[in-house]
């Protein structure tokens, strides 16, 4: 039996703090052979997440919000900003019209921009999964850790940030 406790999720919490990139994954299936992948994912408000899709093995992906509040955002094959979603947990969402999560049909572009620090997902995905074809990076959008990095996170935070002033009006 797994436990996920407070403590658990302070620790993912404290090693997303201390992490390069802002976030930090805490796997809970057993292998990449499982048929159901399952995973806590913690992610600060100041890490990018490169847009991306799941095309090379196209497989549906949940994301609900365990603690926080995030932006999905979707997007054309241009890079246009196509539909941005709102979700977060239980604190968030007893406040304001928003989801606690989605899941995502395969081969959409997409990012997810935590919205507060210490925020934590838990994402499902059908298995086995194959490190060498999980995403599909976006080319028009800027390399995490490059240059233009943060100042798009910057953009793609604001305009749900926008979106969120105007449902909590």
């Amino acid at each position: 039996m797994k436990v996920f406790s407070n403590q658990y999720c302070e620790d993912l919490l404290s090693s997303a703090a201390q992490s390069q990139r802002l976030r930090a994954h805490a796997n809970i299936h057993d292998s990449h052979d499982d048929h159901c992948q399952r995973l806590f994912n913690a992610i600060n408000a100041n890490s990018y997440i490169r847009p991306h899709r799941h095309s090379l093995d196209p497989k549906a992906e949940c994301l609900i919000a365990i603690k926080g509040l995030f932006g999905f955002i979707g997007f054309t094959n241009k890079g246009d900003i196509e539909s941005i979603i709102l979700f977060g947990s239980e604190k968030y969402a007893e406040k304001l019209p928003i989801a606690s999560g989605l899941e995502l049909p395969a081969g959409v572009w997409h990012t997810v921009v935590s919205l507060v620090d210490q925020s934590i997902l838990f994402e499902l995905k059908a298995g086995p999964f194959d490190p060498n074809l999980a995403k599909e990076y976006a080319p028009w959008a800027p390399e995490e850790g490059g240059k233009d990095a943060q100042d798009y996170l910057i953009t793609l935070r604001q305009r749900c940030l926008d979106q969120l002033s105007t449902i909590s009006k």
